[in-house]
């Protein structure tokens, strides 16, 4: 008897879906557009992530030695520098690599080179550029540099650096810090309020629906029909809606992650959205098609609420 009711019921759904024809194609509508604004936070949120990185790796702390500073002294300040649990990543760039790489940068300025070449030395001390484990690291790593420039076991020898960057790039980093602070909850907030809207107006456009069947409800009332039974198609067609949105959705969000790669490929070279949404399809549309049923399920049982309560 149960099966024989349910297969009534899962009928009665797909008619009415294709009965409602243009109501029907609106709710599938607007149930895609639902479950794309939940697509596009999951790779909103992964192309954010990825952006940040990308300008994570690009921030550093670049310390600028003397000229009279010897290899020695700097080599034992990169391996107490290695040991410190806040640094990723020491690069040395000693004084030949240092001038090979400022002849290489402005080689077009031929007076500028022809200045370098009248010294008859190279004038560019040895430097490092220090990268963080993440960005609120560098003050630390600031200040032991600060702290602790006595390579040597004489204190009352002067320092073998001459300078360090870290107060010209202190704005850049706070900023970084405070963004990535905040960028997952401002990311999470922003897509559940998205999300509730959707949601409101998919509950609007299936309430639409049922309100075509309203006589229909008033009958099978009047038949002595259980409210399960009378609410039974309208979940059947609500999660009909969510289907075929989520399938509509998934379809979408390809070209769109292909645009939005695309667009911001001046900004953020290297990252490919389209790739991570090609990647984790599966699981993409996995989160799409249980929204959807869900979504359908929900508006449609919260719906037909009203006629049932008359």
């Amino acid at each position: 008897m149960f099966f024989l009711n349910l297969r009534r019921v899962a009928g009665q759904g797909l008619v009415m879906f294709w009965r409602n024809g243009i109501v029907s194609f609106t709710a599938v509508f607007v149930s895609a557009i639902a479950l794309f604004i939940v697509g596009a936070v999951i790779i909103g949120n992964a192309f954010l992530a990825a952006s940040l990185t990308e300008i994570k790796d690009k921030v550093d702390v670049n310390v600028y030695f003397l000229t009279t500073a010897s290899e020695a002294d700097i080599l034992n300040l990169k391996k107490r520098l290695d040991s410190l649990p806040e640094i990723k990543s020491v690069e040395y760039v000693n004084r030949e690599e240092a001038l090979r790489r400022f002849v290489a940068r402005n080689s077009g300025n031929s007076l500028l080179l022809q200045s370098l070449e009248e010294l008859g030395e190279n004038p560019l001390g040895a430097t490092f550029n220090i990268k963080a484990n993440e960005p609120g690291q560098y003050a630390s790593i600031a200040d032991f540099l600060d702290k602790g420039t006595k390579v040597t076991m004489d204190q009352s020898e002067p320092s073998i650096i001459d300078r360090v960057n870290y107060s010209d790039n202190k704005i850049v980093i706070e900023r970084l810090k405070a963004l990535l602070a905040g960028a997952d909850k401002l990311g999470f907030a922003i897509g559940l309020t998205l999300i509730i809207m959707a949601a409101l107006v998919t509950a609007s456009t299936i309430r639409l629906a049922i309100y075509n069947f309203r006589q229909e409800i008033s009958v099978m009332r009047l038949v002595g029909a259980g409210n399960n039974f009378i609410r039974g198609p309208f979940i059947i067609s609500g999660t009909l809606y969510g289907l075929m949105g989520a399938i509509l959705a998934g379809i979408l969000l390809y070209p769109a992650s292909f645009w939005v790669t695309v667009a911001t490929a001046t900004f953020f070279g290297g990252i490919d959205l389209t790739i991570y949404y090609v990647s984790n399809l599966g699981q993409i549309f996995m989160v799409l098609l249980l929204s959807g049923i869900l979504l359908g399920m929900v508006s449609s049982y919260l719906a037909v609420r009203r006629y049932l309560s008359i």
